[in-house]
């Protein structure tokens, strides 16, 4: 994910391409990148690209979302590239603004910057869309020394924010752990967004990204829309992406919203009650996190749960203490 900082209004297309994309052609793939002072990683996934599409048609829009790093320049300097240059009104809000600014394609792409993408990658992933049911396509998940990065996870649920995933049972634990469960192509709950492919059909049926969470836990809420319409997501194996990750960093702002937004996300799907133990889960496992192991993000992230008062303003109204 790569939308830290505050919320702005006006969004403006510039650009490394003088005139509009020919919408009249219907490209294969639809590829959305969503920058924040990405120019150190961004160039090398650009740079990628041809060789994972393996001959598909693309169109590559990136929405800059604020950077105040050099990123706007690097991708004015290319040739092939639509830039949407925006003030930071989230994640989803980029991958929105990018989704409009390409138009209609088969499929669509969403990236985070800070990824490179193996070659042939991306048509294995348009392959694996034409399954039966198939909404979303998420690659495997690797690092630079090709180690596998456990990215597909389960629905969250009350038993599985309790921080018993140490126990490896699936219904204590949110991540999918087993390296073998990463072996074979697979549906799944939802995968980490890094990289996602979703069909066109998906698009017009989930409709847009929820930009209230700003920064995680959308793809989660995807996904499952996703899936209460019929459509499912699936891990093909065999397209690696390689994940350098925490290009913007992790800090106590990001974390408050990482894990404020996992209980809006359980709490728009359940009843107060149930809602209320998954908060006292989160709070109990953060606190855990805080005074056991010194983890100063978690003493931040239960301050921010228990007082709706210092929640991060970027997640706008959440409401009471069952944010929402």
């Amino acid at each position: 994910m790569t939308a830290e900082g505050p919320a702005g209004q006006d969004v403006a297309a510039v650009g490394a391409v003088a005139d509009p994309p020919d919408h009249d052609e219907i490209p294969d793939v639809a590829a959305v990148v969503v920058t924040y002072n990405s120019a150190h990683v961004v160039g090398e996934l650009l740079d990628s690209l041809p060789a994972a599409l393996d001959g598909l048609a693309a169109r590559i829009v990136v929405v800059d979302n604020g950077s105040s790093d050099g990123t706007v320049d690097l991708i004015e300097a290319r040739s092939d590239i639509v830039i949407v240059r925006s003030a930071n009104q989230g994640y989803s809000a980029g991958i929105n603004t990018g989704i409009r600014a390409a138009g209609q394609a088969r499929s669509i792409l969403v990236l985070n910057p800070d990824v490179v993408m193996r070659p042939g990658s991306i048509r294995l992933m348009v392959e694996a869309m034409s399954t039966h049911r198939t909404g979303i396509v998420a690659p495997r998940i690797e690092d630079r020394d090709g180690v596998l990065q456990l990215s597909l996870r389960r629905e969250p649920t009350l038993r599985r924010a309790l921080g018993l995933s140490a126990t490896g049972l699936a219904c204590f634990s949110e991540h999918v752990g087993r390296t073998e469960d990463y072996e074979l192509p697979r549906s799944v709950d939802w995968a980490l967004g890094a990289v996602l492919l979703v069909s066109w059909e998906c698009h017009e049926r989930v409709g847009e990204w929820d930009e209230s969470f700003f920064l995680y836990s959308e793809e989660t809420d995807y996904s499952m829309r996703a899936r209460e319409r019929g459509l499912l997501t699936r891990y093909e194996p065999r397209a690696v992406a390689v994940h350098i990750g925490q290009q913007s960093g992790h800090n106590d702002l990001t974390h408050s919203m990482q894990i404020i937004n996992r209980v809006r996300f359980y709490r728009r799907r359940h009843g107060a009650f149930a809602s209320t133990g998954y908060l006292l889960a989160t709070v109990a496992t953060e606190t855990g996190w805080w005074l056991l192991r010194g983890a100063g993000q978690s003493r931040t992230a239960v301050i921010a749960l228990l007082s709706p008062k210092r929640r991060p303003p970027q997640l706008g109204p959440t409401g009471g203490l069952l944010p929402h």
